[in-house]
């Protein structure tokens, strides 16, 4: 099996913890990180190979109207 890692990027651009994964493929591995996308930018490698990068989403103000 491929090795895996998802790095968790911190609010200061730290890598302050990674998760190491075992994944059959690609599509799997990504299916896995994005599960730690909590608020937290996530980059997902395979070993020297950059896979994608998941930005956490973030939450719009909602508009006020007046009438």
């Amino acid at each position: 099996m491929p090795d895996y890692c998802a790095y968790i990027i911190g609010s200061d651009g730290e890598f302050p913890e990674s998760v190491p994964l075992e994944c059959a493929d690609d599509n799997v591995a990504i299916m896995k990180a994005k599960q730690f996308v909590d608020g937290h930018q996530v980059v997902l490698w395979q070993r020297t190979r950059k896979i994608a990068t998941f930005e956490p989403k973030t939450v719009r103000p909602q508009r006020m109207f007046r009438a």
